[in-house]
């Protein structure tokens, strides 16, 4: 088995090394039909992925992060550091970049590919130095009424003693009210696991996108399976449950649109991923961006107020 892959993706591993084994020693028309029956394969299997596999996909180890995404994306970024306050916190990263002819701020979470850069971003759980780090960009964002582009990729935030005494809960809520009212276009794209508040303090966005294999949950799978069962073994129950899927939160209007991912997933080409990114965040950018303010605000306004509101026949 490939490093890192999951144990559903090991009929397509295994048929990708049948593939570059022969290509040498075969002729064009066996590779041919050998291809074919792995991107058939592909279809057959991530086409019937269950919410908790999506969920194993969301947290892949060679999944592409923000840092893979940025230079993919776009044309040049500027890294901004600190809270002002206490630290720079890893977990987040911030800066300006150019998107095409676009100046916008981009506030991310950032996660590692191995233990030691894990360690070093603290595993993508931000404390609350990082949300008041974004809180920053986002003033900033508004005073030179420059558009905001988030990336969701958390488990959730920091959930330990020291970040609550540095007022964990309070940073996160403070961002949701900086978000619901600020003065410029906001994009919100979950491209991996979107966690809690943790996730939610940089997604109150215009308009939210998610990446096909991604997920958007209160809570993770395991959690909630302690929570309500205390039993591990309800992790894939928990998963359906949730309804933390692209296409259960695009039905119940909690996202606004899914971006496709290439076949068999973002970790198996990073460039068509980003291109698929980028292309619907210009597509809605180049709408928000000529809207006047108060009718953004007010969209944003109603967008918000009509979740969790249903008809009962």
């Amino acid at each position: 088995m490939i490093t890192g892959s999951l144990p559903f993706e090991s009929p397509i591993d295994e048929l990708e090394e049948r593939i570059l084994a022969v290509s040498d020693g075969k002729t064009k028309e066996d590779v041919k039909q050998l291809q074919k029956e792995y991107e058939e394969l592909i279809q057959k299997i991530f086409s019937s992925l269950t919410p908790w596999q999506k969920t194993q996909l969301a947290r892949h180890i060679r999944r592409p992060c923000i840092m893979d995404y940025i230079p993919r994306i776009f044309d040049e970024f500027i890294e901004l550091h600190g809270a002002r306050l206490i630290g720079d916190d890893r977990a987040i990263i911030t800066g300006m970049a150019r998107l095409d002819n676009e100046t916008v701020f981009v506030i991310a979470h950032q996660k590692g590919k191995d233990t030691p850069t894990n360690i070093a971003c603290n595993f993508g759980m931000p404390n609350p130095e990082g949300y008041r780090k974004a809180a920053r960009i986002m003033h900033l964002a508004q005073r030179f009424k420059k558009p905001i582009l988030t990336f969701i990729d958390t488990p959730g935030a920091y959930p330990g003693i020291e970040a609550e005494e540095k007022g964990q809960g309070e940073a996160i809520a403070r961002n949701l009210f900086i978000l619901s009212r600020l003065k410029t276009p906001i994009i919100a794209t979950v491209i991996g696991e979107g966690g809690s508040g943790g996730a939610l303090a940089i997604g109150v966005a215009d308009k939210v996108l998610m990446l096909e294999n991604a997920v958007y949950s209160v809570i993770s799978p395991e959690g909630c399976a302690a929570i309500l069962w205390n039993d591990k073994s309800k992790t894939e129950e928990a998963a359906a449950t949730l309804h933390l899927t692209a296409n259960d939160l695009l039905e119940l209007q909690i996202i606004d649109e899914i971006i496709p991912e290439p076949a068999g997933g973002a970790h198996r080409n990073y460039d068509e991923a980003a291109q698929k990114i980028k292309k619907v965040i210009m597509k809605h950018l180049n709408k928000l961006k000529d809207m006047d303010i108060p009718i953004l605000l007010e969209k944003r306004y109603e967008k918000y107020q009509k979740m969790g509101r249903f008809i009962v026949e």
